[in-house]
């Protein structure tokens, strides 16, 4: 007779030779008989596991990948909406010059008071979620965002409006910021360049696509509706967000850190007189250009001094001893810098050597974002596979190479020749972005993710900024014309070939400096 079930959970508790009983927790054996070749039936012990911990971590691990989905799709919105605020509404300042009766010079401050917002305060409010909860921070920023786009769809005033584009603007340096730092709390490490490639993705459809949607609401809603299509938006990123990103850690306030405001106020007032220098004076640098900057290399000083001395400090000096993270920042703000070369110089070699009218250089300028957002989740699946640092240097070179190629471009090649160089480059900085991000934030300390964040995106508008003065400047210089908007098709053609390879030339350096801080890593790593 085989044992009956009952009588095998009875062996199973019984007392070992000691007199000690089992552990409860001990998978118990499964009895199964099955028939013998001879037609007698054996006995067979399985053992399963059977604890609650081992269920409950299967199911965890089943809704996991769901909820990473949901999540990554309220960050990609985020990050979506940041980039669409940026370039939707550079293309309606005309129309807003004619409903309120302003200057060009006053209604450009639509779009600087939003880049200046985000710009100033991008390390501040990383460095702000990293102390009192990102989730929380996030949530916030997006509600602001949501409000101000609201705001801005119904002032009655241009000045109204410039401020609503300043809030807003903060609302998108939260979302920025924070963004990118969810990205080691939703993400397996193995999948960081995915996520960094998906998000990267997404801020070059927002780029792409403000200037299409923009003209198109113009057209048929009128300006309002630029400003008023984020809302919508807006609720929907903040409900994805609020139902599937983690919770914050509740940390006791003894051990929480303390928010660094003077710190934060000097460095939003040195980036702002940068800002500001590097983007009034439409090509001419004047002695308030001059003021500016000598005010912003003065906060610089006096930011450095104060951060050695605060308590809780913005930012560590620690952290610039880290060879990876100096290099990286020092890289973006570089690559940066030469992809505004793009936008700069772009328009007026199309519209004045290949004598394209403005809807078609409009199309070919769009090439540049749709290969950057067909690049981005590719270069972050190869970045994840063959290694972030690998693949750094690997769109560097392809940036390299695509700028060489336009700096010796014949103007024989027309349109094509054009837009095959401008390509490599575009597929170049999409891998360069995606890798280099991986790199830093894929090993940076919990606690730093906020403030590490903010510093990569406040080195890639640095060099936005940056580039579009100094390689205006250049291609000004290169073309030997006061006004480049009426200059030859040749000397047009001169000065796009003498700033792609001062462009080509800035990248060789962001390669040196991408193998001299690899270099010095491992060195660091071996001590």
């Amino acid at each position: 007779m085989p044992p009956s079930p009952a009588g095998c959970t009875l062996l199973a508790h019984a007392r070992s030779r000691s007199g000690r009983q089992r552990p409860a927790a001990l998978p118990l054996p499964v009895v199964t008989w099955r028939q013998g070749l001879r037609g007698h039936r054996r006995t067979e012990f399985t053992l399963k596991p059977t604890s609650a911990g081992q269920d409950e971590a299967a199911a965890g691990s089943a809704e996991r990948a769901p909820a990473v989905r949901w999540a990554l799709a309220g960050l990609s919105l985020s990050m979506l909406l940041s980039s669409l605020g940026t370039s939707i509404a550079n293309v309606g300042l005309p129309t807003l010059a004619q409903a309120f009766t302003a200057s060009f010079q006053e209604v450009q401050w639509i779009v600087l008071a939003y880049l200046l917002a985000i710009t100033t305060l991008i390390v501040g409010v990383g460095r702000l979620g990293d102390i009192v909860g990102r989730r929380r921070l996030l949530l916030a920023g997006i509600s602001l965002f949501t409000g101000a786009s609201v705001l801005c769809g119904v002032a009655p005033t241009l000045w109204l409006l410039i401020a609503a584009r300043a809030a807003q603007g903060l609302g998108a340096a939260v979302m920025t910021a924070l963004t990118m730092a969810f990205v080691g709390e939703t993400v397996p490490k193995a999948k960081t360049g995915r996520a960094m490639g998906l998000l990267g993705t997404m801020s070059a459809i927002g780029t792409a696509l403000g200037p299409s949607l923009g003209g198109a609401l113009i057209s048929g809603l009128g300006w309002r509706a630029i400003f008023l299509v984020n809302a919508p938006l807006g609720i929907l990123t903040l409900l994805l967000a609020r139902r599937h990103l983690p919770l914050d850690r509740q940390e006791s306030r003894a051990g929480r850190a303390r928010f660094d405001t003077v710190g934060t106020s000097l460095l939003a007032l040195t980036l702002a007189a940068y800002a500001l220098a590097m983007t009034l004076g439409r090509g001419s640098f004047g002695a308030l250009n001059v003021a500016l900057l000598v005010a912003a290399a003065f906060g610089v000083a006096l930011f450095v001094r104060t951060q050695a001395r605060a308590a809780s400090p913005l930012i560590r000096s620690a952290m610039f001893r880290d060879p990876v993270l100096s290099a990286s920042l020092a890289m973006s703000t570089l690559v940066s810098t030469v992809m505004m070369a793009t936008l700069v110089v772009g328009p007026f070699y199309l519209a004045r050597t290949l004598g394209l009218d403005e809807a078609l250089v409009g199309l070919v300028l769009s090439v540049g974002p749709l290969v950057a957002a067909l690049t981005g989740v590719p270069a972050g699946r190869i970045a994840d596979r063959f290694g972030a640092q690998r693949m750094t240097i690997a769109g560097l070179v392809a940036t390299a190479a695509g700028s060489c190629l336009l700096s010796l471009l014949p103007t024989s090649l027309g349109v094509v020749g054009y837009i095959a160089p401008i390509v490599v480059v575009t597929a170049g900085y999409a891998v360069f972005q995606t890798a280099n991000n991986t790199t830093v934030m894929a090993d940076i300390r919990p606690d730093q993710r906020g403030v590490t964040s903010g510093m990569l995106n406040l080195s890639r508008n640095l060099g936005l900024v940056t580039g579009t003065s100094v390689m205006g400047a250049v291609f000004a210089l290169a073309s030997a014309t006061t006004d480049v908007a009426t200059a030859g098709s040749e000397a047009v053609a001169t000065g796009m070939r003498v700033t792609f390879a001062v462009a080509a030339i800035l990248i060789v350096v962001a390669l040196a400096i991408a193998v001299a801080g690899r270099a010095l890593s491992r060195r660091t790593a071996a001590v």
